[in-house]
Parts: structure tokens; sequence; C-alpha cells
């Protein structure tokens, strides 16, 4: 199998995928954990506040988020892992019983050592209605093809 390398990724290669449910269950568990406010952990503190209702903590929509960048983009690619995210923002509430898929696109690319580069790409989370839900820019590290 050939590994996608940094020179093979060009800006404007888009990619969709995924079709993540998000479980209540797996919603309270995560916030319970990780991010215990009011509004992801108690539905009827929930109910009262701006979100109207139980909603998921945006870390574990980036969780998530980052799970389906492992099962459809990363894995058995020669990425070598991240150096950041850029603008992350999490402008809709991501609720029990949502689906999401996500959105890529390569925005830019550079070298970054003789064996790197760096691939910028633009990662937009979307749930079944198709409203964004989290977007960022990541910065992902990719080998580059060893030349003679």
């Amino acid at each position: 199998m050939v590994r996608e390398a940094f020179e093979d990724i060009e800006v404007g290669d888009e990619r969709r995928f995924g079709s993540y449910e998000v479980t209540r269950e797996e919603l309270l568990g995560f916030a319970e954990r990780y991010d215990p406010q009011s509004f992801h952990t108690d539905e009827t503190a929930a109910a009262d506040s701006l979100f109207g209702g139980l909603i998921t903590s945006g870390w574990h929509t980036a969780a998530m988020t980052m799970s389906m960048l492992v099962e459809n983009l990363f894995t058995g690619s020669a990425a070598t892992g991240a150096v950041g995210v850029d603008e992350l923002r999490w402008p809709n509430p991501v609720r029990p019983g949502d689906t999401l898929g996500v959105h890529t696109e390569v925005i830019d690319t550079e070298p970054w050592s003789e064996s790197l580069g760096l691939v910028r790409s633009r990662t937009t989370t979307h749930n079944q209605n198709d409203e964004e839900v989290m977007s960022m820019v990541g910065l992902v590290l990719y080998e580059r093809r060893k030349t003679e």
C-alpha cells in the first residue's frame, strides 16, 4: 500500500467523511470527566441555560472529529502528528442524537524540514442538518519522500 506522503498533497484537495452518532451516554461521560459544566452534565440546568438543553463540550466535539480524522484520513498515510491547530471555533452546539461528518480542505503546504512537510487543512464538522458545529485549521506533519 502506498502511503500518502507530503508530495502527494496539493492545495485545494478536499475530502468528506464520517457518520458519528452522538449518544447521550457518551456526551454525559465525557462531560462528567473533562468538562463538568452544568449545561453538559445536568438536563434540568441545561434546559434553563443559554442553550435550552443538553449539549456536548466543544472539547468532546473536537475529540469526535479527531476520531473521524484518524479513521478516514490519517490511518495509512504518512502523517506523523500535528504541531497544533489554529482558529478553533464551535459556532453551533452538538446535542444528543446528532450525527456528525467532516469536511477537510488543504489550504497550504510547506516544507518543514528535510524529512517532513507541513500541511494546513481547514476542517469543518457538520451535523445531520449540514450546520457547522466546529471548525479549525489543523497543522499536520507528513513524511517527505527521500530524494537521492
